[in-house]
């Protein structure tokens, strides 16, 4: 079955229990015209086979007119302790930004933990950063009640990543899953959710990759 398409505002939204609520932004996402240059020059290349790629369930990744460094973001490592995006330099990454509150960011975790489970290892991982900042407890136990099994447990208690990653992308809810490169850089962005384990989202991992 399809994951169910949907964005929701990340300010406020929690109280207000508009959890369905969908909502995509414009952004500044879309074409890679333009002269590569700066540190992610060498990108240009994934950019075109990205949007070349984005169709059908994934239809929704946007490619940058040119790519730029990843945000800089620390958030907890499965083991408790702090890690940094950067630190995951050298292969692909998909990171997803999820809460508990987000109808939409649950339904789409089961098809990104049998990505990772497909695809995942040496040269690509998705990284699902939880952003609640209450009760913190619960994502990792609703993780384990709908069987969420491949992907490791990163966190953000302290609400630091959202908005970084609301301002890189130009992006005002969640689910939002940034694509970047082994380089540290940004190739891609998705507003709301997708199957990323269908055919389709497949397709665009292996694009990414240049396979």
């Amino acid at each position: 079955m399809p994951v169910r398409r949907g964005f929701i505002a990340g300010a406020g939204l929690a109280a207000l229990g508009l959890a369905g609520l969908a909502l995509y932004g414009s952004g500044l996402m879309g074409g890679n015209g333009g002269m590569a240059s700066g540190p992610c020059a060498g990108s240009a290349p994934a950019l075109t086979r990205i949007e070349t790629a984005a169709k059908g369930d994934v239809a929704g990744m946007q490619a940058p007119k040119q790519s730029k460094p990843a945000p800089d973001l620390t958030f907890k490592g499965p083991d408790g302790t702090e890690t940094t995006l950067a630190a995951m330099k050298g292969r692909l990454l998909l990171v997803n930004l999820w809460a508990t509150w987000c109808a939409p960011c649950k339904a789409e975790m089961p098809a990104l933990d049998r990505l990772q489970a497909q695809m995942g290892g040496k040269d690509f991982d998705v990284v699902a950063i939880n952003v609640d900042t209450r009760n913190l407890d619960k994502p990792a136990e609703w993780l384990k009640q709908a069987g969420i099994t491949h992907l490791p447990f990163y966190a953000d208690p302290g609400g630091r990543v959202l908005p970084a990653v609301q301002r890189h992308a130009d992006s005002a809810g969640l689910p939002t899953t940034l694509l970047i490169d082994g380089a540290g850089c940004t190739i891609g962005v998705m507003k709301g959710g997708a199957e990323w384990s269908s055919p389709d989202g497949l397709a665009l991992i292996r694009a990414a990759l240049g396979r």
